[in-house]
């Protein structure tokens, strides 16, 4: 849809996420040669778009050929949000999409297998190994038991979830999860589904350590979470080391799954 067209955007780092100035979405999929009193009249026809724009649409600094001037943005979700109140013809495709994505996420909740069963084969679309996609599933299901617990024990989802993450990545390879990102030569890309077989293993050892030892010590709250996440992360640093020690390779490697890439994973 907007291939041809250039949409503004900027990447706020402490998000990891783009925003995308508004103006430029209204006059592509309306083909206003005013946006701004498109969006006036937007939010006149739609009450809560109008109650709720605020909480959505932050003004930021965007690059333009006059230099950076302050433009009303926002994020992906929000930008599907406003779709929704555009009565045209461009946007159609986008809503369709919407209610399909929402149809199956209603049949995920009756039967959360089909959830397990999308994600596998959107991997396999991208050409993952089989045995590379049950590592990485086994992973996810180990990650999600240890979010559930931060999540009942006074942890914050988002910013706290982030810092303990990296608590343990830190501490069983060495590297935040930024500089990992960075010596596989990744920029916005996930980087679990950029991980080797063995580090994802060694990954998932970390997380079920972490969240045994939080259990065996009732952490709550972020600080005690920390100290968890610590101990567990250093359970998956020793087993490492003892691997690396044998084998005399390093588990830690720079392999991805960019696209048009062939890589050679750790088995």
């Amino acid at each position: 849809m907007f291939e041809d067209s250039s949409v503004r955007r900027v990447w706020v780092e402490k998000e990891e996420k783009w925003y995308f100035v508004v103006n430029d979405v209204i006059q592509i999929l309306t083909d206003s040669a005013d946006p701004a009193q498109y969006i006036k009249r937007m939010h006149m026809r739609d009450k809560e778009l109008n109650d709720t724009w605020v909480q959505f649409v932050p003004t930021m600094a965007i690059m333009s050929n006059r230099g950076k001037r302050k433009m009303s943005c926002s994020d992906v979700q929000g930008i599907l949000r406003i779709i929704q109140s555009i009565p045209s013809p461009k946007a159609e495709p986008f809503k369709i999409w919407l209610a399909k994505v929402g149809y199956e996420r209603l049949q995920e909740t009756a039967d959360p297998a089909l959830a397990l069963e999308r994600a596998r084969k959107n991997w396999q679309m991208r050409g993952m190994p089989e045995k590379w996609i049950d590592t990485r599933m086994r992973g996810q299901d180990t990650r999600n038991k240890l979010t559930d617990y931060w999540a009942t024990h006074e942890v914050k989802e988002g910013a706290e979830f982030a810092q303990l993450t990296d608590v343990i990545h830190v501490e069983w390879t060495g590297l935040t999860t930024k500089e990992h990102k960075s010596l596989k030569g990744l920029e916005r890309q996930n980087l679990r589904d950029n991980m080797t077989e063995a580090e994802l293993i060694f990954t998932a050892l970390a997380e079920l350590s972490t969240n045994h030892i939080a259990k065996a010590q009732n952490a709550v709250g972020l600080e005690p979470n920390k100290v968890a996440a610590k101990k567990g992360g250093s359970v998956a640093k020793n087993a490492r080391k003892q691997l690396e020690d044998q084998t005399g390779r390093s588990v830690i490697s720079s392999d991805n799954f960019l696209p048009g890439k062939k890589q050679k994973h750790l088995k």
